[in-house]
């Protein structure tokens, strides 16, 4: 088995996505992943259904999908007649006994690096958050400004909001209003 990566840990990292309070990845993006049929993964997994409790994978409910729909837009879920299912990270590694390929084998050690990261990101934000509430309190109110201004730094980006529609790049007349009586 060779240590070479074979799938980015940016595009791993892009499928995790936040349902009902748990970092999941949908069947359809782990079966992108592992190179086999969304359909393929599916049947696996219904075949060893005692190995996925509810803690490790959960079908979408129809208003969640709904708003996956619109959050990532209809091209990419287009064609879809069933509601997905969401692995957790549990979910994930379990797969792994189920999908026995070379392939599957790496990408499953891929996914849990990108999980372990993304775990190690939040706590080390919550440490900081902890930090600078410990130093704010000790401060007076003189450091505020800096105290706020840091807090805005820690806040993850916020997307920038698509225009709909277009824009004309024409110069604007100015009107001028006629001075007859």
């Amino acid at each position: 088995m060779s240590s070479q990566v074979i799938i980015p840990q940016e595009i791993i990292e892009k499928r995790i996505l936040l349902i009902r309070g748990q970092k999941v990845t949908l069947d359809k993006d782990l079966a992108e992943l592992y190179q086999v049929e969304t359909y393929n993964l599916n049947k696996a997994v219904k075949r060893n259904r005692e190995r996925f409790p509810s803690d490790f994978m959960f079908p979408l409910a129809e208003e969640e999908f709904k708003n996956l729909i619109f959050h990532f837009g209809i091209s990419r879920w287009g064609g879809t007649r069933k509601l997905p299912n969401a692995f957790t990270e549990q979910g994930v590694a379990m797969l792994s006994s189920v999908l026995r390929s070379p392939r599957a084998m790496q990408v499953n050690i891929e996914i849990m690096r990108a999980f372990v990261k993304l775990r190690q990101l939040v706590a080390s934000n919550k440490e900081l958050a902890q930090r600078l509430e410990e130093l704010e309190k000790k401060y007076d109110t003189q450091f505020k400004i800096v105290f706020d201004a840091i807090r805005q730094i820690m806040r993850p980006p916020e997307k920038p909001k698509r225009r709909i529609g277009f824009d004309v790049d024409e110069p604007q007349l100015a009107y001028k209003a006629s001075t007859k009586k």
